[in-house]
């Protein structure tokens, strides 16, 4: 006798023993309770969720006869009589299944739909059942809609699909739809195990986990997958052979890359990729059992009380997870499933799938949230002294003071460092007067001595004049509850006019764009010298040296040739709170005009109208 698979073997032949859809069977159950019966029938879902075996238990119940032959319609066919038994057998006559993925034609619909003037030869109702009908041409679809609207009171038409979505409204609107749901691994786990107890075949509990996950709800995969197993394993199920059938990953490794990344351990990772590699288990496997454990850590996460739940006691993960969620927090468990379900498209992509692995999972750690805030925590501060500081082919100058005798000027190194204006002010000795520039007197260029040679005395570095602007006052800085957008009033300056002038410049021309123009636009000239131009802004992230390099050369073809030192401070004047003021005082102007016209004055007066704010824009 041949084998009989156990997809076939447990094909569920009532409706009781159908699992995981019980919305349908009610509803199927209470129609042929009460014989309020239509005469179609759609069910949709994905493979393997019963769809055929659904429309067989249906024609077995509407021309079941009973175990005396006396029976009728009835929810709960018997399964002894004629009828049931040539409908399990595949050749009750009046009984009729179609294939449409391989008769989508027109020819083969009107074939069957000359049988339906004929009544029933042995049993009460024609069943007409097409799977897969959204294969049907155009044309079979019209040739059937006529009989599909207003078929013989024996026949009855059930259709499935996997892609409702393809069929026609026209088809939808002449049937009841049913949608079969795929099924949860717990469902799938639970009827394998009653499978496997009929069977008397031993398999260990996360070996069937294994196989209920594998499934993605189709119990016929699940049935068949474990045939297969039952092959591979000599008749038993134990979970290591189950895994290598798969080609499943161990869920010890994705609990030990998990925590590597909790950890910020980039050896680890690399070192458990090429472990995958190496045991060549899947890559979207890995990625998959990683967004399983991760989706639970974030539940874990967001309702701590689940681990205390029934399903969390019979789990042998739970353990884990519970572990792995209290090591991790919450944002970094919510980019790192995002960056895992994202990286399993990237797969195919590239070359090697372990390469494409390895770089998902240091993706974690470039954007690691706390990483990222380590790496701002102590910016690298670029001031006029520091950039200034020993210029490789910058001429040596000293400061020519207005005293009549010039006296020699101490150098940089002997004299406190030059970190801003505001915090400098109350340290220089000799603050430079207001509108008053001080002298540069070059002398001359001296032969500079091989960096690193023996006995070099170290190189001389005198003063660089600038002129720097008064530091702002408190009533100029915006305070903590006053908006950063007020503008009014901003004090002016030469600097800030000059460097308003500038930047409007270089804007108009197109000659700084994207990052340099708004660093050019958010920064205040602070400082200016003969080739060196201090910037003040007030966040580190436009800082960057690909912006201040193309807005340095933006300068220079302007006829600026001057190096840029950038510091981060409090801005008072910038052009675009230049440009943010004058747009306030169009706006401002603009609402004044308005509102001080005659008509409009009279429909506010006469008729209680009103200006909608946010509505009035200057031409």
């Amino acid at each position: 006798m041949s084998y009989l698979v156990l997809a076939r073997k447990f094909r569920p032949k009532t409706f009781g023993e159908m699992v995981g859809q019980g919305h349908v069977v009610q509803a199927l159950e209470n129609a042929l309770t009460t014989q309020r019966l239509h005469h179609a029938y759609l069910f949709t879902g994905t493979r393997g969720v019963g769809k055929t075996t659904v429309s067989r238990i249906l024609a077995k119940s509407l021309n079941c006869q009973g175990p005396d032959g006396q029976g009728g319609i009835t929810a709960t066919p018997c399964g002894v009589c004629q009828a049931c038994r040539d409908i399990d057998a595949g050749r009750f006559v009046d009984y009729t299944e179609l294939d449409a993925a391989s008769n989508r034609g027109v020819d083969e619909v009107q074939s069957l739909l000359e049988q339906a003037v004929y009544k029933p030869v042995q049993g009460r109702f024609k069943v007409f059942m097409i799977d897969e009908v959204h294969m049907l041409t155009n044309t079979a679809f019209n040739a059937m809609l006529k009989t599909l609207e207003e078929p013989p009171e024996y026949l009855k038409f059930v259709l499935a699909t996997t892609d409702p979505q393809k069929v026609p409204v026209t088809v939808l609107s002449r049937c009841l739809q049913f949608n079969l749901r795929p099924m949860a691994p717990e469902t799938v786990l639970e009827h394998l195990t009653a499978v496997l107890q009929t069977e008397s075949v031993p398999a260990e509990p996360q070996a069937l986990r294994l196989l209920a996950r594998a499934a993605r709800g189709s119990m016929r995969d699940a049935l068949s997958l474990t045939d297969q197993a039952i092959a591979f394993g000599n008749g038993e199920l134990v979970e290591a052979g189950v895994r290598q059938m798969l080609g499943s990953v161990d869920r010890g490794h994705v609990f030990r890359l998990i925590e590597a990344l909790a950890q910020g351990d980039g050896k680890t990772v690399v070192e458990t990729s090429e472990a995958l590699r190496v045991d060549g288990m899947s890559a979207a496997s890995t990625l998959e059992e990683m967004t399983a454990v991760l989706q639970a850590m974030a539940v874990l996460q967001a309702v701590p009380s689940r681990a205390e739940s029934a399903d969390a006691a019979t789990d042998p993960d739970a353990a884990d997870t519970a572990r792995l969620a209290a090591l991790m927090p919450a944002d970094e468990t919510q980019l790192l499933y995002s960056l895992c379900l994202h990286g399993r498209g990237e797969l195919g992509l590239a070359p090697d799938e372990y390469a494409a692995l390895t770089m998902v999972l240091l993706r974690l750690l470039a954007f690691k949230p706390s990483s990222a805030a380590a790496s701002t925590a102590t910016p690298e501060k670029k001031t006029l002294n520091e950039a200034a500081a020993v210029p490789p082919q910058a001429p040596a100058v000293r400061v020519a003071p207005p005293a009549p005798a010039p006296a020699p000027v101490a150098p940089m190194a002997a004299r406190p460092p030059l970190e801003s204006p505001v915090a400098s002010a109350p340290t220089q000795s000799a603050p430079v007067p207001a509108g008053h520039r001080l002298a540069v007197v070059d002398e001359p260029r001296q032969a500079e001595p091989r960096p690193g040679s023996a006995g070099d005395a170290p190189a001389k570095v005198v003063g660089v004049p600038i002129r720097v602007q008064p530091p702002p006052s408190a009533r100029d800085t915006p305070g903590p509850s006053e908006p950063r957008s007020t503008f009014t009033p901003i004090p002016t300056s030469e600097d800030g006019d000059f460097w308003y002038a500038t930047v409007t410049q270089l804007v108009a021309a197109e000659a700084i764009t994207a990052l340099a123009r708004e660093l050019a636009l958010q920064s205040q000239l602070v400082g200016r010298d003969t080739d060196q131009w201090l910037l003040r802004i007030e966040r580190e992230t436009l800082n960057q040296p690909s912006a201040r390099e193309k807005l340095t050369v933006a300068l220079n073809s302007a006829g600026h040739n001057v190096k840029l030192a950038i510091e981060v401070g409090g801005v008072v004047d910038s052009p675009a709170r230049r440009n943010k003021q004058a747009a306030d005082e169009r706006q401002r102007l603009a609402e004044e005009a308005i509102m001080s016209d005659p008509e409009v004055q009279a429909l506010m007066r006469d008729f209680d109208a009103k200006i909608v704010p946010g509505t009035l824009k200057p031409a």
